[in-house]
């Protein structure tokens, strides 16, 4: 039975239009703005940070989705005019406060996209529709992203004279290589989900329609082996980038010699 996740202020989620819906080992975390391809505020970010804070240990996958016809067109551009969104900082007021306060308030709105690849549950996105800046830079933080035939990708950041600044260049880089990983973010170039697959970004693409199904069935794969052991390999390939061969060999060892002495019931 699926329920709202009670650990985390239902306003807080409503005021970043975010649902996060348990259903036993699967939490769902849905960007439920669809009215505007779910752009992105600092509400949106505060409300995933908490969510990342809260995630039960029972949740064995996490999976991250779009209400309506796209996955996120990233940053609500109204955060780019004078007067920004009511309530929250301009960029323009960010700017004017300074450097100081202009990177701590980047450093929290990172905390939205950080955690995906920290939390004890492998992350899925699945996208269909505009993934576009933050948007892509969301699914780029999850362990694994399946696309719809429809899906299209940019980090169009750099087409308004900025940076990707929430995550997303490592593991870009890392799926895709360092030169094909500037030649994206440096051109703001569209990425259309064949290609996405072709180099990597995708672990699969899906007619639009199957989308739902064919994330089903790659939650259902990962809750099949025993969870200690798919939670050990998870840890294992999500640091292999940053071990050097000799540490990834201990890696395994240390893992492996956990997962024995607990098939041996001595954990």
């Amino acid at each position: 039975m699926t329920t709202p996740l009670a650990s985390v202020d239902p306003a807080l989620l409503a005021a970043g239009s975010v649902r996060a819906d348990l259903d036993g080992p699967v939490l769902t975390v849905t960007l439920d703005r669809p009215e505007a391809r779910n752009a992105q505020t600092p509400a949106t970010w505060r409300a995933l940070a908490s969510i990342g804070e809260a995630v039960p240990p029972e949740a064995r996958v996490v999976v991250l989705r779009g209400a309506g016809t796209s996955f996120s067109a990233g940053l609500d551009r109204a955060m780019l005019a004078p007067g920004g969104i009511p309530g929250e900082p301009s960029l323009t007021d960010l700017v004017a406060a300074g450097e100081e306060r202009t990177v701590a308030a980047i450093a929290e709105y990172q905390r939205a996209f950080t955690w995906w690849r920290r939390v004890d549950a492998v992350t899925v996105a699945a996208v269909q529709g505009h993934a576009v800046g933050a948007g892509f830079q969301l699914a780029l933080a999850c362990d694994l992203r399946v696309l719809a035939d429809d899906a299209r990708l940019s980090l169009r950041e750099v087409q308004l004279g900025l940076v990707p600044d929430l995550g997303g260049t490592r593991p870009l880089a890392e799926l895709v290589g360092p030169a094909r990983a500037l030649e994206i973010a440096a051109s703001g170039r569209w990425v259309e989900a064949g290609e996405a697959e072709r180099i990597g970004l995708a672990n699969a693409v899906v007619g639009t329609g199957s989308l739902e199904d064919a994330v089903r069935d790659l939650v259902a794969s990962l809750l099949a082996p025993p969870a200690g052991a798919v939670r050990a390999v998870t840890g294992l390939m999500r640091g292999a980038g940053a071990r050097t061969a000799d540490e990834q060999l201990a890696a395994e060892r240390t893992a492996q010699a956990s997962r024995l002495r607990d098939l041996a019931g001595l954990s």
